[in-house]
C-alpha cells in the first residue's frame, strides 16, 4: 500500500465499499469521523461505567461499616429495643427529632480514618466491562484497518473524529480527589 489521495474508484474494507462517486467518499469521511467519535463514546461510557460501580462500592462499605459501628457502640439489644419502638410508634410532628448517629451525621466521614478495601466487580458488572471492552477494541480495530489504506483523506478525517470526540467526551471534571492530576499513568494505564 501506498500513500494516496484518491477520492473516487478506492476501495475500503470489502468489494461493497467501493467509492464510485465524489458524494460516496463525502459519505465515507463523515462515517470515518463518526466511527471514531463512537470509540471515544465507548471510551466514555466505560469510564462512567467503572466509575458508577466504584461509587456505589464505596457507599455499599461506608453504610455496612455505619451500620455495623452502630450496632458495636449500641449493643444489640439497644438495636432490637430501637427497631421494635420505631416499629409500633407512629410520626409525631411536634416530637424532638432522634439524636444524630454514625450512620446520619453528614460530616463523619468513615473512608477517611478507614479507606474502603480493594473492590472487585461482580460478575454481571465484570461482564458490562468486558462487553463494552470488546466493543471498543472492535471499533479501534476497524479505524486501524481504514488507516491501512492510507488514504490521505481517511487519516485526516480519523484525526478530526479523535479531535472532536475527545473535546466532547472527555470533557470532564478532573482534580476531584488527592490524587487526581498527579498519576502518571493516567495516559497510559500502564507505568509511568
Amino acid at each position: 500500500m501506498l500513500w494516496n489521495w484518491t477520492t473516487v474508484d478506492a476501495c475500503f474494507l470489502s468489494r461493497t465499499w467501493h467509492i464510485t462517486s465524489k458524494g460516496m467518499f463525502a459519505g465515507t469521511c463523515i462515517g470515518v469521523i463518526s466511527l471514531v467519535l463512537c470509540l471515544e463514546f465507548l471510551r466514555r461510557v466505560g469510564r462512567e461505567y467503572e466509575a458508577f460501580i466504584v461509587q456505589r462500592a464505596r457507599r455499599r462499605y461506608q453504610f455496612l461499616s455505619c451500620r455495623a459501628s452502630e450496632t458495636s457502640l449500641a449493643g444489640p439489644s439497644a438495636a432490637t429495643t430501637a427497631a421494635a419502638g420505631h416499629a409500633s410508634t407512629t410520626f409525631n410532628p411536634k416530637a424532638p427529632a432522634a439524636p444524630a448517629t454514625l450512620c446520619n451525621d453528614i460530616n463523619n466521614d468513615t473512608t477517611a480514618t478507614h479507606p474502603p478495601p480493594p473492590f472487585r466487580p461482580s460478575l454481571i458488572e465484570q461482564l458490562v466491562r468486558a462487553t463494552l471492552h470488546m466493543l471498543q477494541f472492535a471499533v479501534a480495530y476497524f479505524v486501524m484497518l481504514l488507516a491501512m489504506y492510507f488514504n490521505g483523506y481517511i487519516i485526516i478525517c480519523i484525526f478530526i473524529g479523535a479531535f472532536l470526540g475527545a473535546f466532547i467526551f472527555s470533557w470532564e471534571t478532573i482534580g476531584e480527589g488527592p490524587r487526581a492530576g498527579n498519576d502518571a499513568t493516567a495516559v497510559t494505564k500502564c507505568c509511568g
